[in-house]
């Protein structure tokens, strides 16, 4: 039966040059009939669609509706977008959004004064890029309640000046708070909005699925109406979020939001932070930090969760059916993800849960092999790998040089039998597949081409990347349907702009640069440059 469009002389990932069908939303066979729409892509590469195994597509959809920091460079650049914000919405109550890095500002801290002098007269709340601290104004600071005399909590911190009066940052649990007990929520009708912007600038780089990490009811009730009206083109499995200051009662809680799934949206994961980030010092280490000098601090960081509570949840979870996905960025905590799977497989056996664990900065040489053996994915965010003013200045000198020299282990990680998926976790970084699988191959960002490669020996092959973005972020998603491109699979693939398997491009130089023409999902176009 003649397809309903072909693409010919393209050079097929995995196959060679030559044609692919399309039909009734599946790969069929490259048959052309009066009435197929035929494409010319001599020159060209099809690629599965990429699956991002890690992204906060309703909360980076959002920012991009308000302040949007993303793109810019430094605290001047801010500040004139948050004002040019402000102006712009004198209706706003509050002025959020986020997206501002750290290297930008002394010792990683904003302070309040900045933002006190461009917006006076309403609280200003933004969270960094990674979202794991926050800038207040003094307003937004009155608005929490939180003064001299607030003591931390116990998963975060008030960043201070000598008297301990707050200077404007909020680590970790501080700004969760503050965010989900101050901040006026966004409406059903916004958070929609958001994450159909989102879905339009994934679906422009060529992803056709997601699993998006921070499920919360809001985002998820919006994930719903989306699917079921149609709006929702993409296949997401949802990361329901495991609330940290409770137990194994709300497991009955996540059983039933779990059955609120929709045709094209899985709520089928909890997502358990078990850490926060190196550049905070909350990154849970098997040893402390060192002080930057060359000696060493009483700090190892934070476990936001009980070794023995996250042991018994993932247990729990396993045996629900749940598959786990679990936030762990020092080596702590990977041993800690990586103990409670080994309970689990010691409690219910083996099955199809398919867990796995993201960020993975550091992995004590130890437990590389423990992946394979547990059946647990490596969720990679490659574009992480590479050499910045935060690496040189934030991370390196509070790890030391032994720990420094093993970070983002993924070809490590691989040559001991893990499997690897991929995900950005935009918008903490740029969401573009293309770009992270550059730094994957090159482990330099394409931004500071000159830049020497960062750790190269943890190189993986641009080969590699593309199945990590495809065949392994869809097996964590349960995808089995998805991730390649055999006859019969669901037609989610993209046409790029150039041929990746020649030239520089093959070693992964200038990816970046390659253009998505085309991006179909499910048999449909939902992105065209064409």
């Amino acid at each position: 039966m003649p397809a309903d469009l072909v693409m010919t002389g393209a050079h097929i990932w995995g196959r060679c040059t030559g044609a692919i069908g399309i039909g009734d939303g599946h790969i069929v066979e490259p048959q052309i009939g009066p009435r197929t729409e035929v494409i010319d892509a001599t020159g060209m590469t099809v690629v599965p669609g990429f699956q991002d195994a890690h992204v906060h597509t309703p909360f980076a959809g959002l920012n991009l509706l308000r302040v949007w920091l993303n793109d810019a460079d430094s605290r001047e650049e801010y500040l004139e977008i948050i004002a040019e914000h402000a102006a712009a919405h004198p209706e706003a109550q509050w002025i959020t959004g986020g997206g501002w890095s750290m290297p930008q500002f002394p010792g990683g801290t904003p302070r309040k004064e900045d933002l006190d002098a461009i917006v006076p007269d309403r609280p200003v709340f933004l969270f960094n890029r990674d979202v794991h601290g926050a800038w207040l104004n003094s307003r937004a600071l009155d608005a929490a309640g939180i003064t001299a005399a607030t003591p931390d909590p116990p998963d975060g911190r008030i960043e201070r000046d000598p008297t301990g009066e707050p200077t404007g940052t909020l680590h970790e649990g501080a700004a969760y708070w503050v965010n989900e007990h101050v901040v006026p929520p966004p409406s059903n009708s916004q958070w929609e909005q958001a994450i159909l912007s989102g879905q339009q600038h994934l679906h422009s780089l060529g992803i056709t699925a997601w699993q998006d990490a921070w499920v919360t009811p809001a985002t998820q009730s919006a994930y719903r109406a989306l699917a079921e009206d149609g709006r929702l083109t993409a296949r997401v499995v949802g990361a329901l979020w495991w609330d940290r200051h409770r137990g194994l009662e709300q497991i009955d809680e996540l059983v039933a939001r779990r059955e609120l799934a929709a045709s094209g949206f899985h709520p089928t994961t909890v997502k358990i932070m078990i850490d926060g980030v190196l550049e905070n010092y909350t990154g849970a280490l098997l040893e402390p930090y060192c002080d930057g000098c060359g000696g060493h601090t009483d700090n190892s960081g934070l476990a936001f969760i009980d070794p023995d509570l996250l042991q018994a949840a993932v247990t729990a979870l396993d045996a629900a059916g749940f598959q786990v996905h679990m936030h762990a960025i020092g080596d702590r905590a990977v041993r800690m993800a990586l103990d409670a799977v080994a309970a689990a497989r010691a409690a219910n056996g083996r099955n199809d849960n398919r867990h796995h664990i993201a960020h993975l900065q550091l992995v004590h040489p130890t437990d590389m092999a423990r992946f394979a053996a547990l059946g647990v994915t490596a969720n990679c965010q490659m574009y992480w790998a590479s050499s910045d003013d935060q690496m040189r200045e934030l991370t390196i000198p509070y790890l030391g040089g032994e720990r420094a020299d093993r970070q983002y282990p993924f070809a490590s990680l691989s040559g001991a039998g893990a499997r690897l998926a991929m995900g950005s976790d935009w918008s903490v970084s740029t969401a573009n597949p293309l770009t992270q699988i550059e730094v994957g191959a090159t482990r330099v960002d394409p931004g500071t081409p000159d830049e020497p490669a960062f750790l190269p020996d943890e190189r993986i092959t641009v080969a590699a990347g593309i199945d990590a973005f495809t065949a392994g972020s869809a097996y964590v998603n349960h995808d089995d349907n998805g991730g390649d491109m055999t006859v019969g699979r669901r037609a989610d693939l993209v046409l790029l702009g150039a041929d990746i398997t020649r030239g520089s491009l093959a070693a992964g130089r200038g990816l970046s640069q390659v253009p998505v023409l085309m991006t179909i999902a499910g048999g449909a176009i939902v992105h065209s440059e064409l």
